[in-house]
């Protein structure tokens, strides 16, 4: 598969249908019972790094904007290549009025905004094609839109270094024949060396399948 098909077969399921049943599937099943990390545990650790001037990339329903964002004043921005789903995350938290980029994430950015805070990248390591490698590109662009001392955190999950389960090795091996996935080579070793590469203070968490990271720019 091409890289610009792999682009697109990882963000075409996002279809208004899909993005529907999304939480349920997703959040409320595959996180507890296939990849073994509730969705709590990623709340939690959203809740813990988002600041009042955040970028979100790989937006997905906006269920994390939605339910861990205070009623604070901030600066929100959204960045995604499907429109299906800035479309549903920027409606679900209109009240926070915000900006929208629709874009790439692997090519260049040239995003007309100011820095951010905090980006999070919550479920998209595993929906880019390529090895950690190839994906940790992303970190680079993104780092141009970090304030110095800004967090970069999220989620990603992972097939090799975790313990999965029947249904996990199963749901994954699906994901990845139809292109949805593509981590068959995702360790937690490469993902902890493109992080502490780029950025200070990183840190990984793996629950399950699922590897929650954080890291910080600057101060080296």
């Amino acid at each position: 598969m091409k890289h610009s098909e792999a682009i697109h077969a990882g963000q075409a399921i996002y279809t208004k249908p899909v993005l529907s049943i999304y939480d349920l599937w997703v959040l409320g099943f595959s996180n507890s019972v296939v990849w073994r990390c509730p969705t709590k545990n990623l709340r939690h650790h959203y809740r813990k790094h988002v600041t009042l001037n955040h970028l979100d990339v790989g937006v997905g329903t906006g269920y994390y904007l939605d339910k861990c964002l205070l009623e604070q004043k901030r600066r929100l921005a959204l960045l995604d290549l499907n429109n299906n789903s800035l479309e549903k995350a920027a409606e679900r938290v209109k009240r926070f009025k915000p900006e929208i980029y629709q874009a790439d994430i692997l090519s260049p950015l040239n995003l007309p905004c100011k820095p951010f805070d905090s980006i999070s990248i919550n479920y998209l390591f595993h929906c880019l094609p390529g090895a950690i490698k190839e994906k940790a590109t992303i970190l680079d662009s993104l780092s141009e839109y970090l304030h110095e001392g800004g967090k970069i955190f999220g989620s990603t999950i992972l097939s090799h270094g975790v313990h999965q389960n029947f249904a996990a090795q199963k749901l994954m091996a699906f994901y990845n024949n139809k292109g949805i996935f593509t981590n068959t080579r995702d360790h937690r070793t490469g993902l902890r060396d493109e992080l502490e590469s780029r950025f200070t203070n990183v840190k990984i968490e793996v629950k399950g399948c699922v590897a929650l990271f954080s890291a910080q720019k600057g101060d080296r």
